[in-house]
């Protein structure tokens, strides 16, 4: 059983979803339902996601690792949308790609551990 609170891939995503909620108030009202809703879902299906399956077997973390790579590849598409339609700044768009790319390498490298049975190291 993995500590959730205690790895940097939880950490780093809590962050990232924190990220998303605030650039997703200059969307326009009209996309609550629409990219502002899919963007946060996606953003918090992330570290939801594995925190979940920290308490779960090693082969059934490396599932929920799955599906939380899955969110963070939803995720980079709607920001890549926003940004096509305007709704983002390219920097905007350039500065959140860069820390879904980021988080996405930790987690795919933390799986590859895990998968392995080698021992994760922990950051607090």
């Amino acid at each position: 059983m993995h500590h959730f609170r205690n790895l940097q891939i939880w950490k780093d995503a809590m962050d990232l979803a924190q990220a998303v909620y605030e650039i997703t108030q200059v969307l326009p009202k009209m996309e609550t339902y629409g990219l502002i809703s899919q963007m946060t879902r996606a953003a918090v299906s992330v570290p939801s996601n594995i925190a979940e399956g920290s308490g779960r077997s090693d082969k059934d973390f490396s599932h929920f690792l799955m599906i939380a790579l899955g969110s963070l590849f939803e995720l980079n598409t709607h920001i890549m949308l926003s940004e096509r339609i305007g709704y983002l700044t390219l920097e905007q768009s350039l500065a959140l790609q860069g820390r879904t790319d980021k988080l996405q390498m930790m987690i795919t490298g933390f799986k590859c551990h895990l998968d392995e049975g080698n021992v994760i190291p922990v950051v607090i």
